[in-house]
């Protein structure tokens, strides 16, 4: 009876409390129709929340809000003309939104997000409700002319710029996929097995060795050292760009392959030496070279 008694004082103490625009209250969502959201926040009035006022984002439609969920929202004003206190979830969703952002910012988090409309040199996106701009310099690797095809689509991007003092979001979906080119090369070159003997072709000369393309987007450097049996001062003395050579894989270090066409030539086999002809020797101790053998298949004119 004391707990009963407890949450009655509380409550009507609540209801009695006056509310100043901009504080912060929470509510029970109790109902839903077309145009507003009603919300029990333990007061004298009932809690309105117009469709404006929910969210920023023209994708969201108030039949996906849930009736019994708790929602935080500022007072806009203690009497909207009926008798209701109207109130913003937008708004009370903003500081917690760019504190999201911020963390997604730091952490490189990748989001899924839908292009919800095209401006001037770029797109937009909502992010945790915040309208957030893609430049059409990072909708791709390479150079966007017409942002309106992306409309509707669903792209994968990371958040570059979170001010909010300054309302400034952006995002970027060519940084994504810097970083998935990143991890697919790093997976190609520690497939890479040292010791193992490859075809590639010379890409380009520097003083201090040969960089060499292995192919599907790799390439290594064969230090000079390693590029001939006998000493050279410069590649250029024994290579030319576009030339086919064979190395040998020496390690794969820190995202860099080395590589030595010398170690390859090395491992490559060597030609059996030429047979010489055979030598008999007769009775008496003079030596022959088998003449018989050396006119097998002679024709001799008579």
């Amino acid at each position: 009876m004391s707990e009963t008694m407890a949450d009655f004082e509380k409550e009507l103490e609540a209801s009695f409390r006056k509310l100043n625009e901009g504080d912060v209250v929470e509510g029970v969502i109790t109902g839903v129709d077309e145009n507003a959201v009603y919300l029990d926040i333990n007061y004298h009035a009932q809690g309105i929340v117009k469709k404006e006022d929910y969210s920023d984002d023209p994708s969201f439609s108030l039949q996906s809000v849930p009736v019994g969920d708790t929602v935080k929202a500022v007072v806009l004003s203690d009497d909207d003309g009926e008798g209701n206190v109207s109130l913003s979830v937008k708004e009370a969703s903003k500081a917690m939104a760019w504190e999201t952002v911020k963390k997604y910012m730091e952490e490189g988090t990748v989001l899924s997000l839908k292009i919800g409309g095209i401006v001037n040199k770029g797109v937009i996106v909502y992010v945790e409700g915040l309208r957030g701009f893609i430049p059409a310099s990072h909708l791709e690797i390479g150079y966007v002319e017409d942002t309106n095809p992306y409309l509707g689509k669903t792209v994968d991007a990371k958040v570059i710029t979170a001010d909010e003092e300054k309302n400034r979001l952006v995002l970027s979906v060519k940084e994504v996929l810097y970083d998935r080119r990143r991890e697919e090369k790093e997976r190609k070159i520690n497939a890479v097995v040292p010791g193992s003997v490859l075809s590639g072709k010379v890409e380009s000369l520097m003083p201090y060795g040969a960089f060499v393309d292995l192919g599907d987007g790799l390439s290594g450097l064969v230090h000079i050292s390693q590029i001939a049996n006998k000493r050279i001062e410069s590649p250029g003395e024994v290579l030319k760009a576009g030339q086919e050579v064979k190395v040998k894989v020496l390690k794969v270090e820190n995202g860099k392959i080395s590589l030595s066409i010398k170690a390859a030539q090395d491992e490559e086999p060597q030609d059996a030496p030429e047979e010489k002809p055979s030598v008999s020797y007769k009775d008496e101790g003079s030596a022959s070279t088998g003449l018989g053998a050396l006119l097998a298949g002679i024709k001799l004119d008579n």
